[in-house]
């Protein structure tokens, strides 16, 4: 059966690393999350003070820690999922804290951390047999893709989708301020200069507001099905 390369974008907290994970898992495909390497970027620039008071990047200070950032992953045989590392730290859930979903766009925005984890994202997928979630994944990571999805979602849902996130894993959340953040990540996302979040000619649009966990996972195969018939 041939491989190929499966590029899922949409906005955040649509639940596209978990449908992605899930996907990869059932067809035996290596999952990337982009979206963790720009929170692991995000907690050491916050560990190391490199925001100003009002939550700009300094960038100068951050470009020259670049090359002291090694983000990589590991297969969770608990989990059947990888695990961000970040300098060889286990990081999965600090990296999911609303502090650094505060500040995450702001770095993600930066060009110098995007050209470093694309050129990054683009050698993992060298071999195809990978599925990849991002923002700019088959615009910019993968545009060759054979398999584009676009994810979308209200954002009254995403927001209850992370807020119940935090709470399952016992971390404080605030509704409001959750879907405060929301907007704002929609914004800058999709207003940056370097690879906005916008939807590939070719990518199939999926809103999942509506949609149960086994709906969606039917809908993605049948998608994945299509593409490898092709």
């Amino acid at each position: 059966m041939k491989k190929i390369t499966i590029a899922i974008d949409g906005y955040s907290s649509c639940g596209k690393s978990t449908m992605a994970k899930d996907l990869a898992k059932e067809i035996g495909y290596v999952y990337v999350d982009t979206g963790a390497m720009y929170r692991s970027v995000t907690l050491y620039a916050l560990r190391h003070q490199l925001f100003e008071a009002d939550g700009a990047v300094k960038t100068e200070e951050l470009q020259k820690e670049m090359k002291n950032i090694s983000i990589s992953f590991k297969f969770n045989e608990t989990t059947g999922r990888p695990d961000c590392y970040l300098n060889g730290e286990l990081v999965e859930k600090e990296i999911r804290s609303l502090e650094v979903s505060n500040h995450v766009s702001p770095i993600a925005a930066v060009p110098f951390v995007r050209e470093a984890l694309v050129e990054q994202q683009k050698k993992m997928g060298e071999d195809k047999g990978i599925v990849m979630d991002g923002r700019d994944i088959g615009t910019t990571v993968f545009p060759n893709a054979e398999l584009k999805i676009f994810v979308t979602a209200s954002s009254q849902v995403r927001a209850q989708r992370r807020f119940d996130e935090l709470k399952e894993k016992g971390m404080p959340a605030d509704f409001d301020a959750i879907l405060k953040n929301v907007g704002e990540r929609d914004y800058i996302d999709t207003h940056r200069e370097t690879s906005p979040l916008r939807k590939a000619d070719d990518a199939i649009t999926l809103d999942n507001s509506n949609m149960t966990i086994p709906e969606q996972k039917a809908w993605l195969m049948e998608q994945y099905q299509k593409a490898i018939a092709e």
